[in-house]
């Protein structure tokens, strides 16, 4: 076997697992002085780059694959299927198509970008790296499993890492918090924020695990390719199947998932955990929980909810659509009222989701593999679906490079309220720049990646259901309220913070440090903008890829 055979049968497996063996080798690292702290940030910037380099070897040999691998139903790329736990069928099996594809790219290139955003941790920083890059084994592990079961433990275990980042190193809590917990007053800090977000997960993902060991069981196989065909052609069976139906244990299960994946969204009005957890987490973390772990509930409801409960999916997928409406306005309108600069951005998270769930709901509606609906449907929810992914992939992109933006300003005046901004952009040119780049990129500027994706999961849906209902063309209209109140809260935002006369407050809050960006800052920034760019003026290169595997889908 060469070397490069060994690397192409054992790619998915390098990307999930070095991150995790780079943690564990940070473990073993002496933590004494200065010098140690900068060889700890060195050596986990350089364990994230090289899942990177593999994930860009991975395109590469994707798009060069002389074979179309566009469907992990029929010919997943790259497949691994192993044994793993034969008792009860669990194996270890990876493989990846043109949705899974881009978002293992995204992490990639989130990941080190939000760890040159962590170089000024100075508290424990083995620990705190070694935590970033586990959680990164886990959000690769989700989208490369296409066993069932596989999928769930690497879809909880980035929870942990993530609660300890926000626990330990999120926002300073206020002086006086511990005098107000032992007077039973509700502090809303980082301790708040963390168990919060672990309590809606957690409590979201038992629902969930429960449907997995019992499709698993009545099935016979995890296999997610396998079950795409298999649980949504069950009509009978024994047991609990039998005494109650086979109807019901599908919808039960169905209502369990679709739970589950809308608090990770999250959907409204499923998604109060977010702000909290948006706000108190430390700068790398806000990049990495809005840039990828939101689309895990996205992924979910793409590769599990829409394959394996056609019908029920089908049935529910109004109630999906007003409630994806619901969080495109009501997230837009919560970000404008906000003087919180990182809720502001937080709330925006909420709002631009909105649109992929929306495109989610009208395919739903379709069917998964065309079940319900032919011809101008079919293609508009196609054509819904590219931006769904998309939109996955250009949100990941502008809210990270937002976030950035925010944990600039905040490491260096301690503060978020937008009040005590204004006139940056006169003595931080460069940061301004890349604020007001950002900004427009999240407002949907043509021209920039934010508007291409939003634009096609409008132009799918719009026409979606005429003749039977006109439910997903209300709601698009509907929506455009959000994108109203989107162009007030980025102008908004740019007003506070870059315009208007410099406010001394900020000067003085920033101790005599300056307010512009560093050399690492632009470092960290400059890739994301490119993409922004690049995205917005030619996006095909991305969309042909994840029209691959969409046409498949919905064939």
């Amino acid at each position: 076997m060469t070397f490069e055979e060994f690397l192409r049968q054992s790619i998915l497996t390098l990307i999930t697992f070095v991150p995790f063996l780079g943690g564990g080798i940070l473990m073993l690292l002496p933590e004494k002085n200065n010098t140690h702290k900068n060889i700890i940030r060195w050596a986990a910037l350089l364990f994230s780059l090289i899942p990177l380099g593999l994930s860009i070897l991975l395109w590469i040999w994707f798009v060069q694959s002389p074979e179309p691998c566009n469907s992990i139903v029929a010919n997943p790329c790259f497949e691994v299927d192993w044994r793993w736990f034969p008792a009860i069928n669990a194996r270890y099996h990876l493989g990846v198509d043109g949705i899974s594809l881009p978002l293992i790219l995204l992490t990639a290139i989130l990941t080190p970008l939000a760890i040159l955003m962590s170089w000024d941790i100075d508290d424990r920083v083995k620990v705190y790296m070694g935590l970033f890059l586990t959680l990164e084994m886990g959000m690769m592990g989700v989208f490369v499993s296409l066993d069932l079961l596989l999928w769930f433990v690497f879809y909880e275990f980035g929870l942990v890492p993530m609660y300890l980042l926000i626990n330990q190193w999120g926002s300073e809590p206020p002086p006086d918090a511990e005098e107000r917990r032992a007077q039973g007053e509700i502090v809303r800090d980082r301790r708040y924020a963390s168990v919060k977000f672990m309590i809606y997960t957690i409590a979201a993902s038992v629902g969930m695990l429960l449907s997995i060991a019992f499709i698993g069981g009545v099935a016979g196989t995890f296999s997610i390719p396998d079950l795409t065909t298999l649980w949504p052609a069950l009509e009978g069976g024994t047991g609990v199947l039998a005494e109650v139906g086979v109807p019901v244990v599908k919808t039960v299960t169905f209502i369990l998932m679709t739970v589950a994946f809308a608090v990770k969204v999250p959907l409204w009005p499923f998604h109060t955990w977010l702000p909290d957890a948006h706000t108190e987490a430390p700068t790398a973390g806000s990049m990495i929980l809005a840039g990828v772990l939101l689309k895990l509930g996205a992924y979910g409801f793409i590769r599990i909810i829409l394959p394996l409960f056609p019908e029920q999916a089908h049935v529910f997928a109004p109630v999906l659509a007003v409630l994806a409406m619901l969080a495109i306005v009501l997230g837009a309108y919560a970000s404008f009222a906000q003087t919180d600069f990182k809720r502001l951005v937080a709330y925006s998270s909420v709002n631009h989701m909105g649109f992929v769930m929306l495109a989610i709901a009208a395919a739903a509606w379709v069917g998964y593999g065309s079940a319900f609906a032919e011809g101008a449907n079919r293609t508009s929810a196609i054509i819904a679906m590219n931006g769904a992914v998309l939109q996955m992939v250009n949100h990941g992109i502008s809210a990270a490079a937002m976030f950035a933006c925010v944990g600039m300003l905040y490491h260096r005046t301690h503060t978020r309220d937008l009040t005590k901004y204004g006139g940056v952009w006169a003595i931080a040119p460069a940061y301004g720049f890349v604020m007001g780049f950002t900004a427009m990129a999240s407002l949907g500027l043509p021209g920039l990646n934010g508007f291409v994706s939003e634009f096609m999961v409008v132009r799918g849906v719009f026409p979606i259901g005429a003749g039977e209902t006109a439910i997903f063309t209300l709601m698009v209209i509907i929506s455009m309220l959000g994108l109203l109140f989107t162009g007030a809260y980025v102008l908004k935002a740019l007003r506070n913070v870059l315009q208007g006369p410099v406010n001394p407050e900020a000067v003085e809050l920033a101790h005599g440090h300056p307010l512009e960006m560093n050399i690492r800052e632009g470092i960290a920034m400059a890739p994301l903008l490119v993409l922004m760019l690049v995205l917005g003026v030619y996006p095909f290169w991305l969309v042909e890829i994840i029209n691959s595997t969409i046409t498949v889908m919905w064939s």
